[in-house]
């Protein structure tokens, strides 16, 4: 998984112009373009970043053994090819390019990725995305703190030789390995520990970019070209200045006043922009979902979460909510997501559309867990982003909640995306408008949230018979591929009987961008720009 990505986050704003910035046209003779994040990173460190714009800034400034061309091929990174398996799948051993450079000039080494990946599964360390490492031998020992992290199945071998030995075959490692498992610089993590990524003082790039003028705090930074990036040749944009802005309509301003020359729109603005050149949009594999807390008495129950599910019409949300390309979820798992290698069919489509909409059934159901619960009367708080999109759709499903079942509040407590993902990671919440962003094309990735056992599982729904069904799926050293495929279309078909989690739709990135601006692309998985392939005319 990625960046694995809590919360929608879809549009999170802030208003302050850029510094020191080009406020017209794009400096073409310096390739400077402005563009706008849905909110600020939480960190810059990618050993711990989890949430969305974390993810975003990653995209610009690392670059691991792989990583995705223009087309979204997984082709060699700092590795020098993309290897073959050997010891059935097992063993992996990469030569890092002898070119590959840190911003700073240092050559990034076998041991920067080795440390890297034992520093992201060290249980200290708090990773939201140590499971990315799963399958590598003796994740779960060094999580557990059975073992030391030195002790994980990564090692180099010399200055330019990284092995992984996996405990079992991983069948998408290599889009992780593109996406989501990047180096760290070894001398700062031992010099600044903890705060490694704190700022861009405090963190070092192996990517196109290096970052400057960053904190948590900021809104407003740049990614500077790298001049010791290995593909620099390459890289036309010097300079990409970035700007956290608060609202549609500030983005559209600031994009119709040439401020900025790329930013992200949603829900009914995008349609003010259909037809036009200036529009880019994309489904991406995204989903937007709501979460239920297992550990408290009243949404635990199967039947309050089934009754809400089945008063939401997704078209409506879709097409007049959010009104921005997004499309009704089918099931846990996005359209596009995943296909099948035996037919070429996609796993959502085959699994089909198992989310009604039907308020009879649903006051059915409202009235069996009024019964359970012994209340006639509920009211259950919702977290969601401090965002127009997400406080959209929130007094959607409170609107509907409140107008088909009698008795029930939902109380709309919206909330900065940083502190969403905090308070929901805690537990604090009753019910949770959540989304996940995939990039390893495998339905897993979205199975697992489902999971009791997952770190990534903010609803710690602990079904034993959907944790058994997700621990074959993952014991690949015994089920074939299209085993495998059987299982997690029966997961997510358990999954949506039960409504552990109740899926919305999928997301799709729309963004502005100026006609000044050639060969930018997004990422199909994330949205996310790859502004290593841009220039400016």
């Amino acid at each position: 998984m990625k960046k694995q990505i809590f919360a929608l986050g879809a549009i999170l704003f802030s208003g302050i112009l850029f510094a020191g910035c080009s406020s017209s046209k794009a400096d073409s003779d310096t390739e400077t373009i402005n563009v706008t994040l849905a909110g600020n990173p939480a960190t810059a460190d990618p050993n711990k970043g989890g949430d969305t714009n974390s993810g975003s800034l990653f995209t610009q400034t690392d670059e691991g053994l792989y990583k995705l061309n223009k087309n979204q091929k997984v082709v060699a990174g700092v590795a020098t090819k993309v290897v073959k398996p050997t010891n059935g799948g097992k063993t992996y051993t990469f030569t890092i390019k002898k070119n590959a450079k840190w911003s700073n000039g240092k050559a990034i080494t076998a041991q920067d990725f080795a440390t890297s990946f034992q520093r992201q599964v060290d249980p200290n360390t708090k990773s939201q995305v140590a499971n990315l490492l799963t399958y590598v031998k003796n994740y779960q020992a060094v999580q557990d703190g059975k073992v030391k992290p030195s002790a994980l199945g990564v090692k180099a071998l010399n200055k330019h030789t990284l092995q992984i030995q996996l405990s079992k075959p991983e069948p998408y490692l290599k889009t992780v390995l593109a996406t989501s498992l990047f180096p760290v610089y070894s001398p700062y993590v031992e010099k600044y520990g903890s705060s490694y990524g704190s700022s861009s003082t405090k963190v070092v790039s192996s990517g196109a970019y290096k970052l400057v003028g960053w904190n948590a705090t900021k809104d407003a930074w740049t990614y500077v070209k790298n001049p010791y990036y290995w593909n620099a040749k390459q890289v036309k944009l010097s300079k990409v200045n970035v700007q956290v802005v608060k609202d549609d309509t500030t983005a559209v301003n600031l994009f119709k006043g040439n401020k900025v020359q790329e930013t992200a729109i949603s829900g009914q603005t995008v349609s003010q922009f259909a037809n036009t050149k200036n529009l880019s949009t994309q489904m991406i594999s995204r989903m937007a979902f709501l979460e239920f807390n297992y550990k408290h008495t009243a949404t635990s129950n199967e039947n309050l979460s089934k009754a809400i599910s089945l008063i939401l019409n997704r078209k409506t949300m879709t097409s007049k909510v959010l009104s921005d390309g997004s499309i009704p979820a089918l099931n846990m798992v996005p359209k596009g997501d995943s296909t099948d290698e035996k037919n070429g069919k996609d796993f959502a489509g085959e699994v089909g559309n198992l989310l009604s909409y039907n308020v009879t059934e649903a006051q059915k159901d409202w009235k069996l867990a009024q019964t359970q619960l012994g209340k006639k009367k509920l009211t259950l708080t919702m977290l969601v982003d401090n965002t127009s999109t997400d406080k959209q759709v929130g007094q959607y499903i409170q609107g509907q909640a409140e107008k088909y079942l009698k008795g029930l509040t939902i109380e709309i407590k919206p909330m900065p995306h940083a502190q969403h993902i905090g308070v929901a990671s805690n537990g604090n919440y009753d019910i949770n408008l959540d989304g996940w962003t995939g990039d390893n094309q495998d339905p897993e990735e979205f199975l697992q949230l489902g999971n009791g056992q997952d770190p990534v599982n903010f609803t710690k729904w602990a079904d034993k018979h959907y944790t058994k069904l997700m621990n074959e799926i993952d014991d690949t050293n015994n089920h074939s591929t299209s085993e495998r495929w059987a299982l997690m279309q029966e997961a997510d078909k358990y999954l949506m009987a039960k409504q552990g989690i109740v899926p919305l739709y999928q997301s799709t990135a729309t963004h502005l961008v100026s006609k000044d601006v050639t060969g930018l692309t997004y990422s199909n998985q994330s949205g996310d720009a790859l502004y290593q392939y841009a220039s400016v005319k």
